[in-house]
């Protein structure tokens, strides 16, 4: 096999036994290529890691006006609104988005696998999405420009907020505050459960806690899931212990939601029993008056989709966009309770 960077439309004709005219048009997408054909062609150009070249697509007839964008979820509120504004840019600059959507690990084997193959963008936007080293090389193979949103990737221009910062602005609170039994929900992807999610977030617990000279206690950490459910049963397993936190550092605004219900249920008052912070400022945060550190979202997707046209027109960029958090103090979070015993007994909830 010739090498990689040998690799030609011929040799992907020669390979799926049709001629260079009908592997051309295959490889475009053309509709009047049988769909066993094109298949076929498609089958032999991913054996070659045969990937048609930006320069020679854009004699053929001009850039794509297309950016691929690859997302880990489409429901829920962060990614769908980093993609708000990133399509908003996108879209005032006449580009069309061609919406990846990689969900389980085999989706992301099988999306990664036949990507290169198919270059149908003259820029791809990863969002969320950590990406390992294969997966680096399959990305090369597209040569085409790549952006990473909401979080680094090795080498890519990215836009992102400093989890590590963000985890300090938000148990640094708690301490400021006067808590010194401190517990956190730190989360996993159920879809990617090899991938932490934000393992800065972590990180900030521990340096915080060894800053202000506060033991770390293992049992005060539980790891769960991503999502309000798994919050939910988290801060019942914190509650059950003999000594339970005073404070709670969730990872995510959905999983403070779920601590906080747990709370209600078992009769406690927040901030009053015990206090709850989580981050990025979700939607329904302000409503259910929970203490955050804000994260600008749209704005984020915003900067990625500005990043990526100063790219395509050739503009040198730097290595990325760490964008600012907030801390936004609201009702969830006051000093611990002054008491000699804790925890604070069980009130029965009011009559409805």
């Amino acid at each position: 096999m010739p090498p990689a960077s040998k690799i030609n439309m011929a040799d992907v004709a020669r390979r799926a036994g049709v001629s260079m005219a009908t592997a051309s048009r295959a490889l475009a997408n053309h509709p009047h290529v049988a769909t066993a054909t094109r298949a076929r062609v498609l089958a032999a150009a991913e054996e070659l890691a045969y990937v048609v070249s930006p320069e020679a697509s854009r004699l053929a007839g001009g850039a794509t006006d297309r950016v691929g964008v690859v997302v880990p979820h489409i429901s829920r509120w962060f990614f769908a609104a980093m993609l708000d504004g990133l399509e908003a840019v996108l879209r005032d600059a006449d580009l069309d988005v061609l919406l990846y959507h990689v969900g389980d690990a085999a989706d992301r084997h099988d999306f990664f696998r036949r990507l290169p193959a198919r270059r149908k963008v003259d820029a791809l936007v990863v969002i969320g999405l950590p990406v390992d080293e294969p997966e680096r090389e399959r990305l090369a193979l597209m040569g085409v420009h790549i952006v990473a949103a909401g979080g680094q990737i090795e080498n890519y221009p990215y836009v992102c907020i400093d989890d590590a910062a963000a985890g300090r602005q938000a148990v640094d609170h708690l301490v400021f505050l006067g808590h010194r039994r401190i517990g956190m929900i730190a989360t996993l992807d159920p879809e990617q459960p090899d991938w932490p999610v934000a393992p800065g977030r972590t990180r900030a617990y521990a340096e915080a806690l060894t800053e202000a000279g506060i033991p770390a206690d293992p049992a005060l950490t539980v790891t769960v899931p991503w999502g309000g459910v798994s919050g939910a049963d988290a801060m019942s397993r914190l509650l059950s212990l003999r000594t339970p936190p005073t404070a709670v550092y969730a990872h995510s605004d959905e999983v403070a939601f779920g601590a906080v219900r747990t709370l209600r249920r078992a009769g406690l008052r927040i901030p009053e029993d015990i206090s709850v912070v989580g981050i990025d400022d979700h939607p329904h945060a302000e409503l259910a008056d929970l203490t955050t550190v804000a994260q600008p979202v749209r704005r984020q997707g915003e900067l990625a989709g500005r990043m990526v046209l100063r790219l395509l027109g050739g503009e040198a960029d730097g290595d990325g966009i760490t964008v600012p958090t907030r801390l936004v103090v609201r009702g969830s979070t006051a000093p611990p309770a002054r008491r000699s015993t804790w925890p604070p007994a069980r009130r029965r909830p009011a009559a409805r």
